[in-house]
């Protein structure tokens, strides 16, 4: 059986809204849209889905009792085109109770669920620090003072097999001073107070340190191409973007050249613009015609003013 397919026309009848060399942007609900994709055929479903959010935003969330009921289908999906070597990648936001000063556990919920239900395996788990976020609930963290800042998005990373294609040489960070200055001087080997006995290849040089599951990038694009295009054309960015670097770190790290990956909950399509710039096939689906529209710019299309900022050319979810 032959896994690859063009990406540039999913099924029989559908064909992308925009496409470049290396990628396309469909409009539809993304269920639908899987559906049509051959088994084992994608290395990395990257996403960042709608949260369950007390409030109700403008792209769209299902509220936290509902959450898992909404999500398990997608990720049935997800598990069926994604190749035995293939990642799941989610980036969820945690949301508290409504009233109450007290968190959900939705995001843990829908782990176990994933885990238990669709066998898949807990890779690794990460943690996506934004330190230049808005302090928030107001009414526990500004008003009442009884919470601080919640800064971290948890980031599932889940796959088929034990042994998901990765390698962490292709994102290692710069040696820090210290570090740097230990491969310079030298380092005497010896028993560290944690017991870890430290020998002498530790000052090995690998050409740069192992990142941590802590990712630390502050979501503050207002200087990108894509938000001063926005600024110029006088309309509104995707509300609730995640930032290059984040696609990036995992683009890097669990795919090569000619890989393919898929965004089903595409917003302004930054996944898709990180693999094209990574020179990795793409596919990103969107449910609403005015973000995929939009989306166009980081790509440097042409778009139509006339299918941005109206709601009757909105695609309503399912």
């Amino acid at each position: 059986m032959k896994l690859d397919f063009n990406i540039k026309r999913i099924g029989d009848s559908n064909k992308p809204y925009y496409s470049t060399k290396y990628g396309a942007a469909y409009l539809g609900d993304s269920i639908n849209l899987l559906k049509k994709i051959p088994d084992n055929t994608i290395d990395l479903v990257l996403t960042s889905p709608p949260f369950a959010l007390t409030r109700k935003k403008e792209y769209g969330n299902e509220i936290e009792s509902e959450y898992i009921n909404w999500f398990m289908p997608y990720a049935e999906q997800f598990y069926r085109i994604l190749k035995t070597e293939g990642s799941l990648i989610i980036d969820l936001g945690g949301s508290y109770l409504p009233k109450y000063p007290v968190r959900s556990i939705y995001q843990f919920e829908l782990l176990v669920n994933l885990c238990r239900k669709l066998n898949f395996y807990l890779a690794q788990e990460f943690y996506h620090y934004n330190p230049a976020r808005l302090p928030s609930p107001a009414e526990w963290v500004n008003v009442r003072r009884i919470r601080v800042k919640d800064s971290v998005n948890v980031v599932w990373w889940l796959s088929k097999t034990p042994y998901p294609k990765s390698d962490n040489r292709k994102i290692l960070k710069p040696y820090s001073n210290s570090m740097n200055g230990l491969l310079k001087n030298g380092y005497k080997a010896k028993m560290r107070p944690s017991g870890h006995d430290i020998s002498k290849k530790f000052i090995k040089n690998n050409g740069g340190a192992i990142p941590p599951n802590l990712i630390t990038i502050a979501n503050t694009d207002s200087s990108s191409y894509y938000m001063k295009k926005c600024q110029s054309l006088n309309i509104n960015p995707h509300p609730a973007r995640f930032p290059i670097e984040f696609a990036n770190f995992f683009i890097k790290f669990l795919t090569s050249d000619k890989d393919i990956i898929i965004d089903p909950f595409a917003g302004s399509n930054t996944t898709g613009y990180a693999a094209n710039k990574l020179k990795r096939k793409w596919i990103s689906i969107e449910i609403r015609k005015s973000y995929l529209e939009t989306s166009k710019l980081r790509f440097n299309k042409n778009i139509n003013p006339s299918l941005i900022n109206s709601k009757r050319h909105e695609n309503k979810k399912n």
